[in-house]
């Protein structure tokens, strides 16, 4: 793969990215309690001087770091991903000149926009082919040493140890993080069907593989 792709499929990936976040940014606006890990970033800016942008930041590095050590497959993708979605959430709360919300219903509509907003998010970023975001590569490392546990189990497990700390933390919690649990997925669902998406069809090539390429295409130049 040439150069030029690999830098198109990188500006794919901030792109999904930034929708993605928009995604986070409106289930946050929703003010009816928060997703597992957006309820540990939200408790962990509760208790330092770091904004909810830095702390999902050092959390996902953190756990870029655990993946390595799980030999998971690493990509540019998973990279981008660490470093940019914590802060281009928190720089859309910091635009956000909207009123904060106080109506249920309404936070329960808009937490339904985000969800859509964080699918189509995944589906442009996905279509990069530069392996999954870190959160995503802890499930799939932590579910391969459980093998006699099914995965979606071990999510709960996952989501269920974030989610006890984020509280403690003080993170928000309510209607909307069993909406985020149990309704995200469905949404998503919904909305790779509409538009004929299948994820497990993509072919990932993690950072070995795309330097490679890299590399080889300077040669060739």
């Amino acid at each position: 793969m040439t150069r030029k792709k690999i830098i198109t499929q990188w500006c794919r990936i901030a792109a999904g990215l930034a929708v993605f976040a928009l995604g986070v940014h409106l289930t946050i606006y929703a003010n009816i309690g928060l997703a597992p890990w957006d309820c540990l970033g939200m408790g962990i800016s509760n208790h330092t001087v770091l904004n909810y942008g830095l702390s999902m930041t050092v959390m996902s590095l953190v756990i870029l770091l655990i993946d390595l050590l799980l030999r998971e497959r690493i990509g540019y993708g998973t990279i981008i991903d660490a470093l940019l979605t914590g802060n281009l959430v928190q720089l859309y709360n910091n635009i956000n000149t909207l009123p904060e919300n106080h109506n249920v219903w309404i936070g329960i509509a808009v937490m339904l926009a985000g969800f859509v907003f964080m699918a189509l998010g995944m589906w442009i970023y996905m279509t990069g082919a530069q392996c999954c975001g870190p959160r995503d590569s802890l499930l799939v490392g932590l579910g391969k040493r459980m093998p006699a546990i099914p995965i979606g189990v071990v999510e709960i497990m996952l989501w269920a140890a974030v989610l006890l700390v984020g509280w403690l933390l003080g993170g928000p919690v309510g209607i909307g993080t069993l909406l985020s649990t149990f309704g995200a997925g469905a949404v998503m669902q919904l909305v790779y069907s509409l538009i004929h998406f299948e994820p497990r069809e993509i072919r990932h090539r993690d950072v070995a593989q795309v330097t490679r390429e890299l590399l080889g295409s300077r040669r060739d130049g």
